[in-house]
Parts: C-alpha cells; structure tokens; sequence
C-alpha cells in the first residue's frame, strides 16, 4: 500500500534521535516524487574520540519511516563538509550549498578555514564534487574570504534567475549571482546562524538562530529586513532533547501535499545539557508546522 503523509499521526515530534555517538543537527529538505529526502550535518564520535563531520540524507514517504543516513561527503576532518542549507532547482539539476568546517586538530568548533561550496546532482541521490563559491567575488583570494558557514540560497522574484546567498560572516552576510559563479557582495544584516528564506504573500521570510530559539525577519527586496517580535521555541520548555538549545530551523512549504497542507518547520534541538557542553552528541532532528508562519503545531 503507497504511504500517505498524515501530520496528524506523528508519533514524536522527533524525528532522528542522536545519542552519545550520534547526532544529526541543520536540516534541510527538498520534497520530490512523493518523497521527503532529508539531508542534514551528521556528526559521529568513534571509539577513539575521534569526531567527524559529514552531510548525510535520510529518505520518508510518510513523515513517520525514516532510511538510515546515507553519507555523502568524504571522511575528513580537515573539510568536515556539513550544514546543507537548501536545495534549488536550476537548468534541469539540483544545486545544494553546504559549508566545510574544518576541525584537523580536535578543535571544537570550525576554524578560520571554513568556507561554503556547493553540489550538483541531476538525480537528488549522486552528487558530483563540492566547488567553492567565490561569494566575495573573483578579486578576493581564497584565503581573504574570512570564516562563513551556514548557506543558504533564494531567488530574487523580481529579477528570475538571480540569486543571492546569505551565508554566516558578520552577522549575515549576503552575495548575489546569475550564474552561480560570477559573484557581487551585496552587504550584511543582523541575525543568528542557520539562515532559512522562504517567499509569503509578497514578502520574504527569513528563519535564523540566536543564541536559542528562532528568531524571524521580514523584507521585501532581500535587502532590507525587520525583525518580528519574540522568539519561536515550540514546546522546548517539555522537551529534554532540546532543553539545551533549539535552532537551525528549515522552513518547507508542503501546503500542495495532500495530509500536510502547511508549511513544515525541521529543526534540531540539544540536550538536556547546554549545546556548548554536548555538541558532537545528543542532537535530535524535529518537527513542527504551520499554516500561517505564525502559529505552530507539532506532535504532543
């Protein structure tokens, strides 16, 4: 029998647990041909202590079933490619930016070398090699682009077939192209980590992460933003998986999909403990939805 997507009959807000070894953390996710690939950071601490970082991709035609994690990014600490941002459409391929976030030393977080990049795939499953986006543009070395994470890609509505890439440096920073290799800094904005864009009712709605929770901005050129009051923490104050800290939310619009009809919100939350103290581990994947971008649901 073909599995139906049914909000409604969520389990667990939880949809990928970490534990001590394990944790999945910065969702994203692309809907296609009835299936819900999520891709996201997959952090695994092996027997030696040794942490390594990889994007992987979980696969569900119901919401509930979810594919073990499919690695597809090399084993490499001195890359640690991570953090999808989205996936975009783009002459007949499928484009996903993500970072590297380089650890070679044991370092705890990502050192000065990280960088964003971006893959190609025509069929969501094979991918080709990470290429590096210049997003400084071409008169800046490599080496002077300075530490940025967390990318993410839209498309400019009056100007099709322009896109800008809000990336983490300086706040938010953000670079504009036509052809995803020629690139035109364009200035930054303040806001958190994790930058998620989505188009509403003529304006643009950007996610992004804080300290804790999700923080929200509205804009209607991509340039110029203000902030919505109050932070979005979903039921965090009852979930010890997330006590520590919730963030990284992705935002899917899936109003189309018969049993959703709402846009999806992926998040990751940490805990009990602060994210600073468990941050290789026990880092869960969750949902939650909306019809408004206002109000949120999610299992209870």
């Amino acid at each position: 029998m073909e599995k139906v997507m049914n909000l409604a009959q969520l389990p667990s807000p939880v949809l990928l647990l970490g534990d001590h070894c394990r944790a999945y953390r910065d969702p994203c996710a692309v809907y296609h041909d009835g299936i819900i690939r999520l891709f996201y950071t997959l952090v695994e601490t092996e027997a030696d202590g040794s942490v390594y970082l990889y994007t992987a991709v979980s696969e569900s035609a119901d919401l509930c079933a979810w594919s073990e994690p499919w690695i597809l990014t090399p084993k490499d600490r001195s890359f640690n490619y991570s953090s999808p941002g989205n996936i975009i459409r783009s002459d007949g391929r499928w484009l996903m930016c993500l970072q590297t976030y380089p650890r070679p030393n044991g370092e705890k977080y990502g050192n000065g070398n990280s960088r964003i990049w971006m893959m190609e795939s025509r069929d969501l499953s094979v991918w080709g090699e990470p290429q590096l986006l210049r997003v400084k543009g071409d008169g800046v070395a490599e080496q002077d682009m300075g530490r940025m994470i967390d990318p993410y890609l839209v498309e400019n509505a009056a100007k099709p077939g322009e896109w800008y890439c809000f990336y983490k440096q300086n706040g938010v920073s953000m670079s504009k192209t036509e052809d995803f290799r020629q690139w035109t800094y364009c200035g930054r904005e303040d806001a958190g980590e994790n930058v998620c864009i989505i188009r509403h009712e003529g304006e643009y709605v950007m996610f992004h992460s804080p300290e804790n929770g999700i923080g929200v901005k509205r804009s209607r050129d991509l340039l110029h933003w203000q902030d919505d009051a109050g932070l979005i923490t979903l039921g965090q104050e009852d979930w010890g998986w997330a006590k520590g800290r919730l963030t990284a939310a992705f935002v899917l619009d899936l109003r189309h999909v018969a049993g959703v009809e709402a846009y999806v919100m992926f998040f990751h939350g940490s805990g009990p403990e602060d994210e600073r103290i468990l941050f290789d581990t026990y880092a869960s994947i969750g949902i939650a939805w909306s019809k408004d971008l206002l109000h949120w649901e999610w299992p209870r």
